[in-house]
């Protein structure tokens, strides 16, 4: 029957509006205050008190001090069902402040000074204490009983998951009470790797060293563990993601801490592990004079500035407060999205979208002289390796020929700074994409040597492998196949790549650009190369499958090698030759590649054009293998569309 009673009363509690739970709240308050007191004095006299008629004002006074302070702290603000040590902080604040008010009126008073004992003022401010802190702790107990009940009912047929949470710290903590809330998942334990925490709990939840993982995950039947440590160094959540590998598990995380800092996630959200997390690859801090070099205070361009590197580019940029920030796109919904992004970021930067080719040199000079635009980061470029092989004629016509138009609009309007966002796939290129992104690079080490052509405009080239996560990139296609229960695919057993974070290789790509003395073509030091294979094994074991294979033909997800597509390298090259230096930055290395002066290559790009534009393709294979250094092609011209 009690309990019958306290779900209507819960009931009826929870569903009435915000205004009327504070009015009831206060009312509550109201009548405690001055049965605190009076309880106060019957405890000091050990007998029931019963106040003279001169005395009642003591009563009445009470509340009225009371009350407004409780308001003042915020008592009525705080969510009583998620009431924590903060509010109790709030309320022991606001008791001690109330008690040295009235003890301060009634001596100020001097009526009952001497009649009230001294002692009634400390006993009344612990039961006063109790009553306000012990009825919300109350209140908040019933109501998560009642949310419970309520829960279990509307999943009857719905089994919570358990799972069990690596990490005991305070991101661990509030993680087990935002589970324990939504009841999307059930923590039945902690993992920490402090031996000092082993066999004591937090909120009812044993913690537990690494080794008794395996009986954990038999025990309480677990699929899922979270990775509760958003501050630990990328190095030691890799090694702890290794540790997890073996097991059948997902494997899952909270974001990184700066995220959470920064309010654009919140500590409950929970992500599949970060793939940077699995390269253990630590980020250099960056060179701050660097940064903001080419950037601060001036009118900023970024060229594709819908794409994957260029919309992260932007969003450096615009926190290196530039005057304003011209964003060049073709793709009109690419543009609208990147756009509406950063304005939300930034509201109070100016931010320019603007449509249009990087072949239309008119357009792109125009705009320059428009805006008055002082440094061009150009990351427009068709770098699809198959599709461009399979359209060369267009990715010739916008790799090459698209830079070609954009120096020569930023030398017309003495742009100060551009630079090309490039690849490591121009180095000993194996197809038409390296090869293009190689002859734009050529193009910009002739016009910056030329100083007849170019007095004003400082030319530089950054050149990277991949990056995670970008348009085309394997580890987006890796979830979403593993998602789909398989198979996954992979080119070739020994294929090999290097990789790097976007927000770390746009940040590099603009210190790098501010190094640039004219001509120069810096190289990212982008770590140890991986296997793709042990990449996508990885990946399928910390999403809780097992590969299958000829050793384990009831595993869940198979990985199929479905050969190397036109046009791809087993590896990838970030140097022509060994000519390199080191730069004041750890990461970035300066290139020292062949240039072909701009008289010669200026008729080279007249006789490239137009054998591109006549669909002469096998014309257009003799020039790009006469003037790229390593250019051997895989594909034959025959596959072309043109």
């Amino acid at each position: 029957m009690l309990h019958s009673m306290n779900t209507t009363i819960s009931h009826w509690f929870l569903s009435r509006s915000r205004s009327v739970k504070r009015i009831i709240t206060l009312c509550v308050d109201l009548f405690m205050v001055p049965i605190a007191l009076w309880m106060a004095f019957s405890l000091r006299y050990s007998e029931l008190y019963m106040p003279s008629h001169e005395q009642i004002w003591i009563f009445l006074l009470a509340p009225v001090l009371a009350i407004p302070i409780f308001i003042r702290f915020g008592l009525y603000r705080a969510v009583i069902r998620y009431i924590g040590l903060h509010a109790l902080g709030s309320i022991f604040k606001a008791v001690a402040l109330y008690t040295v008010l009235f003890v301060t009126v009634i001596l100020i008073s001097g009526s009952f000074s001497g009649v009230i004992p001294r002692t009634v003022y400390g006993i009344n401010a612990l039961i006063l204490l109790l009553f306000v802190g012990g009825s919300r702790l109350l209140a908040r107990w019933i109501f998560a009983d009642y949310q419970r009940i309520q829960s279990t009912k509307n999943t009857v047929e719905r089994r919570i998951p358990p799972v069990i949470i690596y990490g005991a710290g305070t991101a661990g903590v509030q993680l087990a009470d935002a589970l324990k809330t939504s009841h999307q998942q059930k923590p039945v334990a902690f993992i920490d790797d402090h031996a000092d925490l082993y066999n004591r709990q937090i909120n009812d939840l044993n913690i537990y060293p690494f080794k008794e993982l395996s009986y954990l995950i038999e025990k309480y039947h677990v699929r899922d563990v979270l990775l509760a440590m958003p501050s630990t160094s990328r190095r030691d959540r890799q090694n702890i993601i290794a540790s997890l590998e073996p097991y059948p598990v997902h494997v899952r995380t909270l974001p990184n801490l700066s995220d959470i800092a920064e309010g654009k996630v919140k500590v409950s959200d929970i992500q599949d592990v970060d793939i940077a997390d699995l390269l253990g690859r630590e980020q250099i801090d960056p060179i701050p004079h660097l940064l903001q070099a080419n950037i601060a205070g001036k009118v900023v361009m970024v060229t594709g500035a819908g794409g994957s590197i260029g919309s992260e580019l932007c969003r450096k940029i615009i926190q290196l407060n530039p005057k304003e920030l011209i964003l060049f796109e073709l793709n009109e919904f690419v543009l609208y999205e990147v756009e509406k992004e950063l304005k939300q970021i930034n509201k109070s930067l100016s931010i320019i979208p603007v449509l249009g080719s990087v072949q239309n040199q008119n357009r792109i000079e125009s705009i320059c002289r428009q805006f008055h635009i002082a440094t061009i980061y150009h990351a427009a470029a068709y770098k699809h390796v198959p599709l461009v092989e399979k359209n060369s004629s267009e990715g010739i016509r916008n790799n090459i020929f698209g830079t070609l138009s954009l120096a020569k609009a930023a030398i017309a309007s003495k742009v100060e700074t551009v630079v090309l966002i490039s690849t490591d796939k121009a180095v000993n290129p194996t197809n038409t994409m390296g090869a293009s992104k190689r002859f734009a690079e050529l193009i910009l080490q002739a016009l910056a040597e030329d100083k007849q052509q170019n007095q004003h405009t400082r030319f530089t080239m950054v050149r990277f492998g991949n990056v995670l996560g970008s348009s085309g990139s394997v580890v987006p296609l890796f979830h979403e196949q593993i998602a789909n229960g398989g198979p996954v695919t992979v080119t070739d057993p020994d294929i090999i790549r290097y990789f790097m974070t976007i927000p770390e290789a746009a940040e590099l790509v603009i210190q790098a650009g501010a190094m640039g003395q004219g001509g120069d073509v810096f190289v990212l030091d982008m770590g140890e190369p991986v296997k793709i294979v042990d990449l996508a094994k990885r990946m399928i074991h910390l999403s809780g499958y097992t590969e299958k294979d000829e050793d384990n033909l009831d595993g869940d997800i198979e990985i199929v090698y479905t050969g190397l597509r036109s046009g791809e390298k087993l590896y990838e090259e970030l140097l022509i030759g060994n000519n390199v230096t080191s730069t004041q930055h750890s990461k970035i290395m300066r290139a020292q590649e062949t240039i072909i002066p701009w008289e010669q290559l200026s008729e080279i790009l007249q006789e490239l054009e137009r054998e591109n534009n006549a669909d002469n393709c096998q014309q257009v294979r003799d020039l790009l293998l006469m003037y790229v250094d390593g250019f051997k092609p895989q594909c034959e011209v025959e596959d072309w569309l043109n």
